[in-house]
């Protein structure tokens, strides 16, 4: 009878995504292509092992008001309370409140990335969101307060030396609404920031194991979005 070893499963999970983040970056010439091709390892890592009632996908997010955000590599989002997501010719909008997550995709982490990924979570959480009473047998709940939206940036390779240190936490320094609350380099480590206020690096182990489990352990935190105004949406019809 074979013996299963869970140590042996979840660092064989990494070490398939950095094996494959390793072969996108070695075999594609073109910056476009070999930047597509990471983006696609992250979001199939994530489509596979998020729970059911999240789903990730490159999108971009709308609110009632008509605004849009970037163009976000990641977007984790609900798929279970929210009535409705926009596609057209391969491009994916979801309402502002159905979003859980956003993250950026990139081959190397520096600090013109992380910039990049802080403007791209400012440009979502900037979005209004609405959030409805809630009907029951009793009566009626009040709004649900609106999640946290959490923000990061996932990358096979540091441009820094060492490749998690002082400049990577010198380029996270940020206001609240761009902050990037977890990161995954994953041929070196993991960083996020922690309930103190700081941020933690946590170099070796099995980066992209540990990121998946930290990055589902902080949207079970989230609780669930809240009842969107879908009349809110709907005033944009013509009339």
């Amino acid at each position: 009878m074979r013996e299963w070893s869970l140590s042996q499963l979840l660092a064989g999970l990494h070490d398939d995504i950095e094996q494959r983040l390793s072969i996108a970056r070695k075999s594609f010439s073109h910056p476009g292509t070999k930047g597509s091709a990471s983006e696609h390892v992250w979001l199939e890592l994530l489509q596979n092992y998020l729970p059911q009632r999240y789903q990730a996908a490159t999108a971009h997010v709308v609110d009632s008001l008509g605004q849009f955000s970037d163009q976000i590599d990641v977007v984790i989002f609900d798929r279970q309370y929210s009535p409705f997501i926009f596609k057209f010719e391969g491009q994916v909008i979801v309402p502002a409140e159905s979003v859980y997550g956003v993250f950026e995709a990139k081959q190397v982490i520096d600090a013109e990335q992380v910039k990049y990924a802080q403007d791209k979570a400012e440009s979502v959480r900037k979005l209004m969101r609405t959030s409805l009473p809630i009907p029951h047998a009793g009566g009626i709940f009040p709004p649900k307060p609106l999640p946290y939206i959490l923000a990061g940036l996932v990358t096979f390779e540091s441009g820094w030396n060492p490749p998690l240190g002082q400049p990577l936490l010198n380029s996270l320094i940020s206001e609240p609404e761009s902050r990037l609350d977890l990161g995954c380099v994953a041929a070196h480590g993991v960083f996020g920031f922690d309930e103190a206020g700081s941020y933690s690096l946590r170099p070796k182990g099995k980066p992209a194991t540990a990121f998946l489990l930290e990055l589902i352990a902080l949207l079970q935190n989230s609780g669930t979005v809240p009842m969107i105004d879908v009349r809110a949406y709907a005033r944009w019809l013509a009339s």
